[in-house]
């Protein structure tokens, strides 16, 4: 008997996108690698459908796929209009 398997989908169990985006930069501040705020901005992503972030961001669905894909390093100009099409801002805090 074979067991079937899927891939993990984070997006899936993401219960507070907000967060779950916090969290993923503060994990960029203690190693330094931003990949992880990329995958969570993906998977945050996946939580709507693309189209619908494409529309409000003014960016392809093709340049947000390539933009959050693993080891990929986005523009800041396209994080902040993902963010923003998923109704979030960045912001500066003192450390």
């Amino acid at each position: 008997m074979t067991l079937k398997t899927k891939p993990w989908n984070a997006s899936e169990h993401i219960i507070n996108p907000e967060e779950y985006l916090k969290a993923s930069l503060e994990a960029v501040q203690e190693t330094g690698d931003s990949r992880i705020f990329n995958q969570a901005l993906n998977d945050v992503t996946k939580m709507q459908t693309i189209t619908e972030v494409a529309k409000k961001s003014g960016l392809g669905r093709t340049s947000i796929y390539k933009a959050l894909a693993q080891d990929s390093q986005p523009r800041f100009d396209t994080i902040q209009k993902v963010m923003s099409a998923l109704g979030y801002k960045l912001t500066i805090e003192h450390i």
